[in-house]
């Protein structure tokens, strides 16, 4: 494909789902080579069916003032965003738009695609009347990193990740007495020991 093909922009919609997940899983095969950082962020991807990423696509474009905006080249989804206008606090009416899932194909990166699709979500902030734009990427994404820093984001926050159960215990066991719940873990597995070694 030229690297001159007209990159379009378009809302995204439930027919777009299968090749939604396949743009998905291709940006994070081609970000597993990236080091220990790149793995863990790979573990948070799942992929999902196709009837799954259309009733999430259907779910997120009924949150007021969300987007997905999909780009195309020849007919191709080449890449996407995700943005919502939010406010800066919950007690500030500070309008902020935050940009999400930059995704751009490993084919048809630096080719625009990115730029493109920021200036489609910079316009819908400014329609929004949005004082500022927040962009969220993973840690171990250097190219993004870079490209972002390039066009003067600045870093202004740490997102972190844990699955629900895991917080869960980990919080469950720091509600009661701790030395109490050691000593019930420890009872628990030797009693496990006991009924295997029977």
């Amino acid at each position: 494909m030229s690297s001159r093909a007209q990159i379009t922009i378009r809302d995204a919609d439930r027919e777009d789902a299968a090749a939604l997940v396949a743009l998905w899983s291709e940006c994070a095969a081609s970000g597993q080579d990236e080091g220990s950082e790149a793995f863990t962020q790979q573990s948070l991807w799942r992929e999902p069916e196709v009837a799954e990423a259309a009733s999430a696509i259907d779910l997120n474009l009924n949150l007021p003032d969300k987007r997905i905006l999909v780009a195309l080249a020849d007919g191709e989804i080449i890449g996407a965003t995700v943005c919502d206008v939010r406010t800066l606090t919950p007690l500030s009416m500070t309008m902020v738009l935050l940009v999400t899932e930059i995704q751009v194909s490993p084919r048809f990166r630096r080719r625009s695609v990115a730029s493109t699709l920021l200036s489609a979500v910079a316009d819908y902030g400014d329609e929004k009347g949005c004082e500022i734009v927040m962009a969220s990427i993973p840690a171990h994404a250097r190219e993004p990193h870079r490209y972002l820093t390039k066009l003067g984001f600045n870093q202004i926050a740490v997102l972190r990740a844990i699955s629900a159960s895991k917080l869960q215990s980990r919080l469950s066991g720091r509600a009661v007495n701790s030395r109490d719940t050691g000593k019930l873990i420890a009872v628990r597995r030797t009693l496990r020991r006991r009924q295997r070694a029977l």
